[in-house]
């Protein structure tokens, strides 16, 4: 059986080669005539373009070919790389049904985490956001804010036990990682993964977490040619026996990832369901005192009229994909920060004097503290901006269709073109970084990392601009339809960790080459040294 999967798998490999090597010189589109870098292999210029180290190529097409480029994927397919906010503006909001996301994505993202937000479409997909909206409202944030503050405290206390003997070295990712897996676990989920107490990260989910992006980036041309064709073959339980054949270690470690996601999803499903059919008194008792994101969302699912009711499968489905979209990404977001800061000791100086006031006569800070933090919030929408912990996203169009530009371009024929005839089944990369960075909305600065841009009125490039995007003038979040449920979520859990921590410590560089690696979600990493990690120099400082 298995050989006949392979002949099958390498019938149609072949039969795509022969029918991609046709298209590419007998068929002529409009996407031709648009400029964009010359490919160097028949794997075009995605080695370039998705390479960990990635980020001066993207920064070049920015800048060398404006806003709309052409590029030349495996055996000459043209895809479009888009920054045109009008362009992204139809992408993801007015004709977002036209543009949905790739097959590879959505299937590989059912496989790993099952029916949730990340892997439906249409109206399923709605459903499920109507149902979620409501919990990751700013209301149900304040409610929040004494969770996140508790669980801050945790990583303080720890950092602090380290550093008592003056400044040490520490592997902050390692730190945060754990801090955003603990913040969602309790918030959303009523679940404790981790006392952040000891070095070693003791719960099995944490290490999946953490291997299962880096394992993921290993199929990226598989996840777009092969997963589409392989999840259509047979059932589950036949595919999973095939895997378990087939002789490919990425396979296996993302098989085992899964197995430990869906252990653990089931785990916590069962005891928020428990606890809801035991009534207010045992949901009273759990973590988050019932007002979780699981407690809330199953009351709310279970009041739902039957046509707003989702199933048991995609309430499953939800768990793993809200822990993976939440922890991975705040991590990054907040590595990256407290990296700027200590390289930046003024800003770090200026911000800790705004913590320390703001900490006046207080134990913790509440939600609206948090808010009135100006230099807080400039720092972390400057870091969302320079460096998107998610880079770009892929969209495919369903049909033949014309994507219109804000600002005209070139072609290589010399004629200015306003608007781009697309076909259907072409494959379009939204720039999140390329719109972020553009020079031309933000200005000559616009790849300098500067906080205080954020203090002064906006360039009025950027406000005429209506970028489509959720959050402040930018991509990061994306928007429309499949924006990202949790950014209010995200941002309060930076801000109460940075604000716990900045009160108490010092963060420094060390004598480490950091680089950040471009992946599917930016990582940090050390020259020379496996995995990824971001070591810095943290000491105790006393308010003066």
């Amino acid at each position: 059986m298995l050989g006949l999967i392979c002949k099958a798998l390498a019938f149609y490999v072949i039969y795509w080669v022969l029918w991609k090597s046709f298209r590419r010189f007998a068929v002529k589109t409009p996407i031709d005539n648009i400029p964009g870098p010359k490919a160097k292999s028949w794997f075009g210029v995605l080695p370039q373009l998705f390479n960990r180290n990635a980020w001066a190529f993207h920064d070049e097409i920015i800048l060398k070919y404006g806003r709309v480029t052409k590029i030349e994927a495996v055996l000459g397919e043209k895809q479009l790389y888009v920054t045109d906010p009008l362009a992204l503006h139809h992408i993801i909001v007015k004709e977002q049904a036209i543009y949905e996301e790739t097959e590879g994505f959505l299937a590989l993202n059912n496989l790993t985490f099952g029916a949730g937000l990340l892997s439906t479409l249409g109206d399923q997909h709605k459903k499920q956001r109507r149902i979620l909206n409501p919990v990751f409202s700013s209301a149900r944030m304040r409610e929040m804010v004494p969770i996140f503050n508790d669980v801050a405290e945790k990583l303080h206390d720890a950092l602090n036990t380290r550093a008592q003997n003056g400044p040490v070295e520490i592997d902050i990712l390692s730190w945060v990682s754990r801090t955003a897996l603990e913040l969602v676990g309790q918030s959303g989920f009523g679940y404790s993964f981790d006392s952040l107490t000891e070095d070693k990260q003791g719960h099995p989910f944490a290490a999946a977490v953490k291997r299962l992006e880096p394992a993921k980036g290993k199929l990226a041309i598989a996840r777009v040619y092969l997963v589409p064709l392989v999840v259509k073959i047979g059932t589950p339980s036949f595919r999973r026996r095939v895997m378990d054949l087939i002789p490919w270690k990425v396979l296996h470690d993302i098989r085992d990832v899964v197995d430990i996601l869906d252990e653990t999803s089931l785990a916590i499903y069962n005891s928020a369901k428990a606890a809801l059919a035991q009534g207010d008194d045992a949901l009273s008792n759990r973590i988050a005192r019932g007002k979780d994101i699981m407690s809330v969302l199953l009351k709310a699912n279970r009041e739902a009229s039957d046509k707003d009711k989702i199933s048991e499968v995609e309430l499953m489905g939800q768990i793993s994909t809200i822990i993976f979209a939440a922890t991975d990404t705040t991590s990054s977001a907040l590595s990256r920060i407290l990296f700027l800061l200590s390289k930046h000791q003024d800003v770090q100086d200026k911000l800790r004097e705004e913590v320390w006031t703001a900490f006046k006569d207080k134990e913790q800070l509440s939600y609206d503290d948090l808010n009135d933090l100006t230099y807080l919030d400039a720092i972390c929408r400057e870091t969302l901006r320079l460096y998107p912990p998610v880079p770009i996203v892929a969209r495919i169009t369903r049909q033949d269709t014309v994507l219109p530009l804000g600002a005209p371009i070139q072609g290589l024929d010399g004629r200015e073109i306003s608007e781009i005839p697309i076909e259907n089944n072409t494959n379009i990369i939204v720039s999140i970084i390329g719109c972020n960075r553009d020079p031309t909305l933000w200005g000559d600065d616009s790849l300098e990392w500067k906080p205080e841009r954020w203090l002064r009125p906006l360039p009025e490039t950027i406000t005429n601009a209506h970028v489509p995007g959720v959050y402040s003038n930018l991509m990061t979040f994306l928007g429309g339809g499949r924006a990202c449920i949790g950014f209010k979520f995200s941002q309060l859990e930076m801000k109460v960790v940075l604000t716990v921590l900045l009160k108490s410590f010092k963060f420094s560089l060390t004598n480490a080459e950091v680089v950040w690696q471009w992946n599917a979600i930016t990582s940090p990493a050390v020259r020379d040294r496996e995995g990824a990690q971001l070591p810095l120099v943290v000491e105790l400082v006393n308010k003066h």
